[in-house]
């Protein structure tokens, strides 16, 4: 199986694929988004630095989305914290014009020969709380974020991952009152909602209320 979990910055995704690789065996896959020598220049000038930033994460998540297919090849399970999809997500808002035309010229040629997850985990959470998971972790290229790019982003990643998508299974989780890792209940419900979605035992079918 490969998962994928989804949401805007600070919403948990890396924190849930860690918790959850122990559960499903799997083999996990991080986003490299700290090698970006263009990521502090772009959050203190997004316009000027939008298209460098967007080629190189594009480029480096196709290499890393690349090894999916290997690692999928021998049985095992592959979780992830990010979706090649994404990338178009935030193309469509920091880019214009020629580079945004140009982008999406590279992407789609690049997206042809990258594997599409088995389920996708959507987790979600308002602006608010993002902006305080933010803080809470304090990078340093993250503390000066504006809060008005991240509801833009959380409008975007909702109107796509939110409503559903052609071909791509979804699960939505709202987050805003999850701790996975102060409550092992919240990481349990969880790994039990993938487990229904894919049909993987051990699970408990949730009984209708009343």
């Amino acid at each position: 199986m490969y998962i994928a979990i989804e949401g805007v910055i600070g919403v948990g995704k890396t924190t849930l694929a860690r918790l959850l690789q122990p559960a499903f065996e799997a083999e996990l896959l991080l986003e490299v988004f700290e090698e970006n020598p263009f990521l502090a220049d772009f959050y203190s000038d997004r316009e000027r630095y939008a298209f460098q930033t967007q080629i190189f994460f594009l480029l480096s998540r196709y290499h890393q989305q690349r090894a999916v297919s290997k690692l999928l090849e021998p049985g095992k399970n592959v979780i992830t914290d990010y979706t090649f999809k994404k990338d178009a997500l935030f193309a469509g808002i920091n880019l214009k014009n020629d580079e945004l035309d140009t982008y999406h010229q590279v992407h789609d040629a690049l997206a042809e020969k990258i594997p599409f997850p088995d389920l996708i985990v959507y987790l979600r959470a308002s602006t608010d709380v993002l902006m305080q998971r933010i803080a809470h972790r304090d990078r340093p290229y993250e503390r000066n974020m504006d809060s008005g790019y991240i509801a833009e982003l959380n409008r975007t990643y909702e109107d796509f991952f939110g409503n559903g998508y052609d071909g791509l299974k979804i699960l939505s989780i709202d987050t805003n009152d999850l701790n996975y890792v102060a409550n092992p209940g919240d990481l349990q419900f969880v790994e039990n909602r993938i487990r229904q979605s894919l049909e993987m035992p051990p699970f408990q079918i949730e009984l209708p209320l009343g």
